[in-house]
């Protein structure tokens, strides 16, 4: 697979773009001038595993607050980079809260709202200049919703004397390609270095968003990132921002990615964090938790033990980790299988590293566990979750376990 950057955008400590791994990223949905309750939400997208961090920068409160909320998520230990998101009075804000400025780690613009004809190539540069003087990295945003709309009816009218005119939808794509690259190419005249810049373009439709990108990627080497906006809420903004993903990043086209889900009243903002990352690991493009494997049940499955022992499985895996991360490198790549009979059971846990295959219904009540493949143990009886979950720890010792160097004899 060809990644399509050969641009490498340093945020922070951060490498996005040319060869480096996907970049997962998020956003608070806190007021930011509420310097707490951002520091918090930070700190809980970060140790979820967000790389990058985006923040609300609308107002003065906000703008004042920015560097008491960094200051407070450096003092828990968290170095992720954070992103400043303007919109409006960006222009306004960079200028007048230099501080702010000098403590986030990159500026994203929207240039279909930095102003309209007359005043945006101004402000923007604004933006621009302020990023250069801070040596920031620049996210250029173009969303459909706030789409440059003097651009938009430029390539309109275009499009209309021509013999053969395109489709609106057509032209809406072209012109968040064109509002993209000009923003770049404006940025790049005002000052601000080819290896600070990297791209978007989002839309909420996953076929608009596969076109969108495939052709921005064709005409530059920036890197993008990708997201589905307003992918929505539950199964549906999950699938719909999984699938528009996995296709543009099974391609090769992608450098950092947000799952833009609408979380539930009170809901966790870092699912939005671990949905991205399941994205990218069922991809086979990074590892981040061991995978369980667990078939879906059938009539031979009437019984709901297997479905419990996956899921609680699953949870002591994911409990785990932290501790397991520290000690054992390399353990996000375990694959565990929890089968519920024996028709595909005993096959998937030889293909897995660790694998239980449960009985199905008038099965014999026995549970054979194979390790690398083979047969290692059967277990039966009351006992058997925690003795599995013994067998995966003595795995993981032994197969991720630092070794010590043997001392030469003298």
């Amino acid at each position: 697979m060809t990644r399509r950057a050969t641009t490498t955008v340093m945020v922070g400590a951060v490498p996005v773009g040319s060869r480096w791994p996907v970049v997962v990223q998020s956003m608070t949905n806190t007021d930011t001038a509420d310097p707490d309750a951002t520091a918090l939400q930070v700190a809980s997208l970060a140790h979820a595993g967000s790389e990058l961090v985006r923040v609300t920068v609308n107002t003065e409160a906000a703008a004042a607050a920015v560097p008491e909320m960094v200051r407070k998520v450096r003092g828990l230990g968290i170095g992720v980079p954070i992103v400043g998101d303007f919109h409006y009075n960006g222009h306004q804000l960079l200028v007048e809260y230099p501080e702010m400025a000098r403590t986030l780690d990159k500026y994203r613009i929207n240039p279909g709202n930095v102003g309209a004809r007359e005043h945006h190539d101004e402000r923007f540069a604004t933006i621009v200049r302020v990023a250069i003087e801070n040596d920031r990295p620049v996210r250029i945003g173009v969303n459909w919703g706030s789409l440059d709309q003097a651009l938009l009816t430029e390539l309109m009218d275009a499009n209309a004397g021509r013999a053969a005119p395109a489709s609106a939808r057509d032209v809406m794509i072209e012109a968040m390609v064109e509002s993209a690259l000009r923003s770049a190419e404006l940025a790049e005249a005002t000052g601000l270095a080819h290896d600070r810049i990297i791209l978007s373009a989002k839309v909420s439709g996953v076929s608009d968003l596969v076109d969108v990108y495939r052709r921005l990627a064709a005409r530059c080497d920036y890197p993008l990132h990708l997201g589905l906006t307003e992918a929505g809420m539950g199964t549906r903004g999950i699938v719909a921002s999984s699938a528009a993903l996995a296709i543009l990043l099974h391609e090769g086209i992608g450098d950092t990615i947000r799952v833009s889900i609408t979380p539930e009243p009170g809901g966790d903002r870092a699912e939005e964090v671990r949905v991205a990352q399941q994205v990218l690991q069922s991809l086979g493009m990074r590892q981040f938790l061991p995978q369980v494997s667990a078939c879906p049940g059938c009539g031979r499955t009437t019984s709901t033990f297997f479905q419990q022992l996956a899921q609680e499985v699953q949870g002591y895996l994911a409990e785990s980790m932290p501790a397991w991360r520290e000690r054992y490198p390399g353990v996000e790549g375990l694959r565990v299988a929890v089968m519920g009979c024996v028709v595909n059971g005993p096959g998937e846990s030889k293909h897995a590293d660790v694998g239980i295959s449960l009985p199905g219904t008038f099965e014999e009540p026995v549970a054979p566990v194979y390790v690398d493949g083979r047969l290692a143990t059967t277990l039966r009886g009351d006992g058997l979750v925690e003795e599995f979950k013994g067998i995966l720890e003595g795995y993981v010792e032994r197969r991720y376990g630092r070794r010590e160097e043997p001392v030469p004899a003298r």
